[in-house]
């Protein structure tokens, strides 16, 4: 009886620890810009959107830059059309990873302080 405890107790445990493991691989820190320009690995930016961006329909690849807080700019491209409600965003949130002189995001998430106001509130 007390061997079928301790397999048990060591199954679950040994079960935690991958779980534990394998979560914490999925997780992607936001970082500043010059952080992830150091990083080489997949992190989230948040910036201030600088420009409208230029989409290049031959390569189907959207650029233009962001500043983070401590002001510094960082190009992004992003594989893929330019997001509907880019125009009216105030800041983006990249998830991708520097390489090439360029952050090259995965994913887009657009801030768009107008969804958050009142009806009738001047943006």
């Amino acid at each position: 009886m007390r061997k079928k405890y301790i397999i048990g107790g060591i199954i679950i445990v040994a079960f935690t620890v991958w779980a534990g493991i394998s979560f914490k691989s999925t997780l992607t820190p936001y970082v500043s810009i010059a952080e992830a320009k150091q990083s080489g690995k997949m992190v989230q930016v948040k910036g201030e959107r600088l420009d409208n961006g230029y989409f290049d329909t031959a390569k189907n690849l959207f650029t233009f830059e962001i500043k983070d807080e401590q002001g510094e700019i960082l190009k992004v491209t992003y594989d893929g059309a330019k997001p509907g409600n880019f125009d009216q965003a105030t800041h983006v949130v990249c998830v991708g990873k520097y390489a090439g002189g360029v952050f090259v995001a995965k994913e887009l998430l657009i801030k768009c302080p107008s969804k958050y106001q009142e009806e009738g509130t001047p943006v």
